[in-house]
Order: C-alpha cells, then sequence, then structure tokens
C-alpha cells in the first residue's frame, strides 16, 4: 500500500525532531554531569553539614525537597522549601506570620544552597541557557568555557543571575566557576576547587570563594583577576559529614 505523500512528510518531520543533535555546550555540560555523578543524581538523598547548618537534599527529575535545620534564640528551627512551596516551623510549631518577603528571603537562602551543592547536575535544566565560550587555560591545564544564563519563565527568582564554568577538557570535571548576582546588592564571585569528597558515587566538592575589590567588575573579567591574584579569598565553602541514600525510581 502506497503511504500518502502528507504522512511521509509527517514522518521525515518526526525523524529530524527527534534526532536533532545537541550542541557543543550541551555535550559539554552532558559529560560534565556524567563524570560528577551521571544518573545517581537523580534519584537520591543527601544529607550534610554547612557551616554549622544540617541540609537533607532530595531531587529527582519530576520533584524536590531541601530542608534545613538548625538551632537558634528561638528554638529548633526546620525550614522545608519543595514543590509545593516554603514552610518553617519552630519546635515542631508551624510560623504562619511569616511575610511574603522574608519566605522570599529563607527560599532564596536554601536553594542557594542546593543549587551550589549539586553542581553540575540541574544545569540541564529546561530553564538554563548554556553557551560555549571557547577554549581556555588556567594554571597550565585546559578547559571549555561555558557560559549559563536562564530563561525568566522557569528561571527561578534569580534568572538574571549569569555564570560561568570551566570544564577540564580531558576529564569534563568543573575546576572553577564564577557568578554575577544581583540579590542583596548583587556582585561576583569566583570559586576554585579546594577539596574533593567522593560520596555514594557523586562527587562533591570544596571551594575557595573570591571576590574582586569593585563589585561592578564584569563577569568575564573574573578568570584574568584571579590569574593576576588581584582577587581577595573571601570564604571558604566545605560541605561536612555527607551522607547520600540511593532512592527507588518510580
Amino acid at each position: 500500500m502506497k503511504i500518502p505523500q502528507f504522512l511521509f512528510l509527517l514522518v521525515i518531520v518526526a525523524s529530524a525532531i527527534s534526532c536533532k543533535q545537541r550542541t557543543e555546550a550541551e555535550k559539554i555540560v552532558d559529560a560534565a554531569i556524567e563524570a560528577h555523578g551521571g544518573d545517581t543524581y537523580e534519584q537520591v538523598k543527601i544529607d550534610f553539614d554547612f557551616r554549622n547548618i544540617h541540609y537533607t537534599i532530595f531531587k529527582s527529575p519530576t520533584a524536590y525537597e531541601y530542608i534545613r535545620e538548625f538551632t537558634d534564640s528561638t528554638g529548633t528551627v526546620r525550614d522545608v522549601l519543595n514543590n509545593t512551596g516554603f514552610t518553617r516551623t519552630v519546635n515542631g510549631v508551624k510560623i504562619d506570620t511569616l511575610t511574603e518577603e522574608r519566605i522570599g528571603a529563607f527560599s532564596r537562602s536554601v536553594n542557594s544552597v542546593a543549587y551550589f551543592a549539586f553542581l553540575p547536575y540541574g544545569l540541564n535544566d529546561p530553564a538554563a541557557v548554556k553557551t560555549l565560550v571557547g577554549e581556555t587555560e588556567i594554571k597550565g591545564e585546559k578547559y571549555d568555557l561555558i557560559r549559563v544564563t536562564f530563561k525568566a519563565e522557569g528561571g527561578g527568582d534569580h534568572y538574571e543571575d549569569e555564570f560561568l564554568y570551566w570544564f577540564g577538557k580531558e576529564d569534563h570535571l568543573m575546576d572553577y566557576m564564577a557568578y554575577l548576582y544581583f540579590t542583596d546588592g548583587g556582585g561576583v564571585r569566583l570559586r576554585e576547587v579546594s577539596g574533593v569528597q567522593e560520596v555514594g558515587g557523586i562527587r562533591f566538592q570544596n571551594y575557595l570563594n573570591y571576590k574582586p575589590a569593585d563589585k561592578e567588575t564584569p563577569l568575564d573579567k573574573m578568570q584574568e583577576l584571579f590569574e593576576s591574584g588581584s582577587l581577595e579569598k573571601l570564604s571558604e565553602i566545605n560541605l561536612e559529614n555527607i551522607r547520600v541514600e540511593a532512592l527507588p525510581k518510580n
């Protein structure tokens, strides 16, 4: 039986779409995610301590839940951010008097820690737009430099932030990152990997966190300033007591 021409054309179009090649930037990020943990990220619960606060991070392709727990003058505080929103309890009692401003600030704080702990996983989120800047070199090592921006839709409250990632040409590991942010007065930062822990099939990285003298410094100048020793070490980003629990896939 002869296939109608319009059906034949539909098959050709569908095949072309399904075979669409990923961009070079997307391929580099794919390789980096694989090098740092790959499929292990997709259905896992992670616990760690960061600056005397305990975090429990769950993330899957369709859902997430980020929890932080600490004790202060009010008692035992538990913040939960997930697909349905943000809640805070103190000594087991839900706090219903938080303003939208406070909810936003707490949500951004929890989300930021989870985001950086899971890198480079998350860079394939639909809102992330990846561009290959080119090849560069730091301390004799060659890197693919990737710029990541975010679409307004699905990009979160700080979708205007901009990121640079340095992925090793040979090992695909993320040794450096820099970012431009606008919350809390804004600024630019550069992070250099200072230590690595392999736990449960996932690579967790500690960082030295640097800032320039001028917070208006262009993001694209950060590598040059780092290599010339012109950045100031602001802090250390260290994850402690890491535990990884693989969860059954649905």
